[in-house]
């Protein structure tokens, strides 16, 4: 099963590329550019991916899709839509042109996110063109276990800089069957408590954002688990409306003003003593901050509970993404000069130093 619109353009990007090298011009990969807003700037020619489109395959009996990374991801979602299934990890598109490599390329996952899985743990397998020049297949169509590290899996989060991803292959799961949104007056400290507590039991739990006042949480599962969930929860409905809003960052927490953080911390982390205003997602994993404190006080304190910072107002700070420990820089800049040795791809949209 393929979409209408199919168009493979990968000896065009291949030709761009060679050019590239040839002339030592650095190149910026950009679908929609709807993520542009992330990371630091990068100078370049522009390598548009658009182009290069289509559902490659799609078995709904196999729960795994190959797209062609300038597909819009709007247009894969109402392919699997149709087929009652659905990308796990709720990507988040910021824009309506969102593409799959815009997808891949940042890493963002949605309120599912913790009990369902990252954008990483859904990839099988890529097609890249890497900074030599070369056309290069990792990974497969099927889930499996491999010696050494899935290379695949590390495009995820790495915003183009190393090689361009121009097939991913997916895998999918079914949508559920029942689908309930509850609402819960209760503090943040209280909260973080409960869900605490309700990790450790079955429930059919899929999304829970605090947002100062209330807790939210999204059921999900068969029509029984969650009524039963619901009567011992309690509450009151929430629109379903309200998690699209969260992930698009929607909300009224989200409108422009102070500098906007996300800030990354492990589960059942006590509430951060920050100056601003504060949203729990992912039952608290996942904070959005919005301050004007230092980077050095933010970064600090998210640091003495073992979680890291990134900053989403474009601009304000050299180093949006949280800096690299020494070590962790040096591989980083040893896997980058293995697949991209001239630096052509986004250089210095991750990090000044690769």
């Amino acid at each position: 099963m393929v979409t209408a619109t199919v168009f493979d353009a990968s000896e065009a990007l291949l030709d761009q590329l060679r050019q590239a090298l040839g002339n030592g011009t650095p190149l910026r990969i950009q679908g929609s550019n709807s993520k542009a807003f992330l990371g630091r700037d990068s100078a370049g020619e522009i390598i548009d991916t658009r182009v290069h489109r289509g559902i490659v395959s799609y078995d709904p009996t196999e729960l795994v899709v190959s797209v062609r990374t300038g597909t819009p991801l709007a247009e894969l979602q109402a392919v699997l839509d149709a087929a009652g299934q659905m990308l796990a990890c709720e990507p988040p598109s910021f824009g309506a042109g969102a593409t799959l490599g815009g997808m891949l390329a940042s890493g963002l996952s949605g309120p599912r996110r913790p009990w369902a899985g990252a954008v990483r743990d859904f990839v099988l397998g890529t097609r890249i063109i890497s900074g030599t020049g070369q056309h290069l297949r990792f990974g497969g169509e099927v889930m499996k276990n491999v010696a050494g590290y899935d290379l695949s899996r590390l495009m995820a989060g790495s915003f183009g800089c190393l090689g361009l991803v121009t097939e991913v292959s997916l895998k999918v799961l079914p949508k559920p069957r029942q689908c309930l949104g509850l609402s819960l007056e209760m503090p943040a400290e209280r909260a973080l408590a409960r869900l605490a507590e309700w990790g450790q039991q079955p429930l059919p739990i899929s999304a829970a954002c605090h947002d100062g006042r209330h807790l939210h949480l999204r059921l999900e599962g068969g029509e029984g688990s969650v009524a039963a969930a619901h009567d011992r929860l309690g509450g009151e409905p929430l629109d379903d409306v309200y998690w699209t809003r969260l992930n698009e960052q929607q909300l009224a927490f989200f409108d422009p003003g102070l500098p906007l953080w996300r800030l990354s911390v492990p589960h059942n982390t006590p509430a951060l003593e920050l100056p601003g205003e504060q949203l729990l997602d992912w039952g608290g994993a996942q904070r959005w901050l919005r301050s004007d404190a230092p980077a050095e006080r933010i970064r600090g304190v998210v640091g003495a509970v073992g979680g890291h910072a990134s900053c989403y107002s474009h601009g304000l700070l050299d180093s949006p993404f949280q800096p690299l420990a020494p070590t962790l820089l040096h591989y980083h800049q040893r896997l980058k000069a293995q697949l991209d040795p001239q630096g052509i791809f986004n250089p210095g949209r991750l990090y000044a130093e690769f």
